[in-house]
């Protein structure tokens, strides 16, 4: 009776290691893969900053989302100001001053480079494009509020193509 409960308790072990690598592996591979898909995306000619690399608890940081309406409106970063991106206008920034410290975010990073690039050429100095976008954010499980300001999991993943990238949260397409 010893060697069978031994045995079982050897097969059951080994059975959560596999599994646990290939979930490990799984992600390897997928962070590999958005990884690849961001560098093929973004022309990387504006300042990125990386989810963890950036100081959240700076309050001096102006936050932009440059998604749909729609997208913002089920989950944002807590603060963060809608500038859009089809209807952003420079109206959005008229009482932000050229020097402060402004990131720039949208779902991976692509609207969001754009409309840093707009910032960039109206004189804005310090603005950054938050790489991998608020997929990202949401990868790394940081917090996010929907629209009435209550903390949230759910994110707009814009179709489901985009949404493949999201490893985290609840995908919610209103």
């Amino acid at each position: 009776m010893k060697y069978s409960i031994s045995k079982t308790f050897k097969n059951t072990l080994m059975a959560i290691f596999l599994f646990a690598a290939t979930l490990s592996q799984a992600q390897e591979v997928q962070d590999d893969k958005y990884s690849k898909m961001l560098k093929d995306l973004l022309e990387h000619n504006v300042t990125e900053v990386s989810v963890n690399d950036l100081k959240t608890d700076d309050a001096t940081i102006i936050f932009l989302d440059a998604r749909e309406k729609s997208e913002y409106e089920v989950s944002h970063i807590k603060g963060a100001i809608w500038v859009g991106y089809d209807t952003f206008s420079m109206r959005y920034l008229s009482s932000i001053a050229k020097d402060a410290k402004i990131v720039v975010y949208c779902s991976v990073g692509y609207r969001s480079e754009k409309i840093t690039q707009k910032l960039n050429a109206k004189g804005y100095k310090n603005v950054s494009n938050l790489y991998g976008g608020l997929f990202e954010w949401s990868n790394e499980k940081k917090p996010m509020v929907n629209n009435a300001g209550e903390q949230t999991t759910n994110i707009h993943p814009y179709d489901k193509q985009w949404g493949k990238w999201l490893t985290n949260g609840t995908k919610t397409y209103k």
